[in-house]
């Protein structure tokens, strides 16, 4: 089970139309052009799939969708995290879990809790899960950071929770997590598509990845030469890609890939307030950053 979730996954976007509700035919066929492109598995209702804007009922409408849509083909995390740890646990006893094999529950925001306030936040919702849990670490988004050492206590006290999502940017951190975590089947896993190669040359499983919802497979074929070691064929498909994930940060995550994806005719554009769309001129950037690719 637990190597399911190495390689890499896919933070994906939840598609909208022009009225702003779910776009399911477009979810649909995004959820089929990644496991087409090999993406090893998807990950919903994460900050790239703007859970924080979905009512809960419309987040079960997305997982239910996912489920059907990939009819067991390739493994589907789903995305529980906030800041009321009560509620995560409500949300959790709330849906039915067929079909998803794993969560991603990200560090609390805004309340700030200490060390021990996070790792007792992580050990209630472990007690309540039904299924693995990946934890997420993106202090940028939450003014929090999960230390290594509260990582390590983590994997080495809840069974339950199998592997972390490092977005730190910390590499001393990830190494620190790598070389103490004590734990063959705790997984770290790189949260910065930019840094997922040398992140991978410590030591990482892979990647919960935003470009590859466009570009899976030179994505995942540059993950698996890295955990393969062939790190000259990692490093050639790094540097084609690199380009296309700075302008697809340039102007803020999930604008820039849901321009991209509309630019391959995968899903509309819009997002939900308070995110909007890129800019013009990086949209252009973007088009003509995308047709120079040759895969």
């Amino acid at each position: 089970m637990l190597s399911r979730f190495k390689g890499m996954g896919v933070a994906m976007v939840t598609p909208f139309d022009a009225r702003g509700d779910i776009d399911f035919a477009s979810l649909q066929q995004l959820i089929n052009y990644l496991i087409k492109h090999e993406a090893d598995y998807l990950v919903l209702l994460g900050t790239t799939g703007e859970a924080s804007t979905l009512s809960l009922t419309e987040r079960y409408e997305v997982l239910d969708c996912a489920v059907e849509t990939v009819s067991e083909r390739i493994p589907i995390v789903a995305g529980f995290g906030g800041n009321n740890t009560q509620k995560i646990i409500r949300d959790l006893s709330g849906y039915h879990f067929k079909g998803i094999d794993g969560i991603l529950s990200v560090n609390p925001s805004y309340n700030r809790p200490n060390q021990e306030g996070i790792y007792n936040h992580f050990r209630a919702i472990a007690e309540s899960c039904p299924v693995p849990i990946l934890i997420y670490n993106v202090p940028s988004r939450t003014s929090s950071n999960i230390k290594a050492t509260t990582t390590i206590r983590i994997a080495q006290n809840l069974p339950n929770i199998v592997g972390i999502k490092e977005a730190s940017g910390d590499m001393a951190q990830v190494m620190q997590i790598i070389n103490h975590k004590d734990r063959s089947d705790f997984l770290v896993l790189s949260g910065d598509d930019l840094l997922t190669l040398p992140l991978m040359a410590l030591g990482c499983d892979g990647v919960i990845s935003v470009v590859g919802n466009a570009l899976p497979r030179p994505f995942g074929k540059m993950v698996h030469a890295a955990l393969e070691g062939d790190f000259e064929t990692a490093r050639h498909l790094h540097y084609a890609v690199s380009d296309i994930i700075h302008l697809l940060f340039a102007d803020g995550n999930p604008a820039g890939i849901k321009a991209a994806l509309h630019l391959l005719g995968l899903c509309e554009n819009p997002l939900r307030l308070p995110l909007v769309s890129v800019q013009a001129t990086l949209y252009e950037e973007l088009q003509k950053a995308l047709e120079k690719l040759s895969f």
